[in-house]
């Protein structure tokens, strides 16, 4: 397996393989272009999501700055809102569906190290798949982290740490993040 296939599979890949790192470069590179676009610029804005993402639907505002590792792992549905300084460091795929909306400074974690201290000396990475529903609002400087699953029509409190699956129809908040209530 490369070492993309390993990332993508979720098993130990080392990040400087010079596909990967490539790939982090083009992504930047489209980040730098993105940021650097002004609100009168929408086609641009959009040519370049369209170029940048795994997928898009037809209408999508991230508001720069925006940043992510590769681009090519986000796969947003339809009418996607994600308001200034989110973040998604997508390693492996990251799922949002339709009319899902992010406050300010979100940030989705699909990566994260070894805690064996020797394979995180030899440059190891680790990366799990994020799956955001439909009709999902994340409040803002919410953090998501790896191999979290968050189900359709829920609503995550600002501030929070999800490191759980967080079920579908309900009201969400804290480090952890636990359910409130229902919706």
């Amino acid at each position: 397996m490369t070492e993309k296939q390993k990332m993508l599979a979720g098993e130990l890949y080392l990040a400087s393989d010079p596909e990967l790192a490539a790939e982090r470069r083009e992504a930047r590179r489209l980040a730098r272009l993105y940021n650097a676009t002004t609100e009168e610029e929408d086609e641009t804005r959009n040519a370049i999501l369209r170029e940048w993402l795994g997928k898009c639907g037809p209408r999508i505002t991230i508001e720069p700055p925006f940043v992510c590792d590769y681009g090519s792992n986000i796969f947003a549905g339809d009418n996607l809102y994600m308001n200034f300084g989110c973040v998604i460091l997508d390693c492996n795929t990251v799922e949002l569906g339709d009319n899902v909306m992010m406050g300010p400074n979100v940030h989705l974690y699909a990566a994260y190290h070894p805690t064996d201290p020797r394979e995180r000396l030899e440059g190891r990475e680790l990366a799990a798949p994020i799956r955001i529903g439909n009709n999902v609002w994340i409040g803002g400087g919410a953090i998501v982290c790896p191999g979290v699953t968050i189900g359709d029509n829920t609503t995550i409190g600002a501030g929070s740490v999800v490191v759980k699956d967080v079920p579908a129809n309900v009201v969400a908040a804290g480090n952890p993040c636990r359910v409130i209530r229902p919706v």
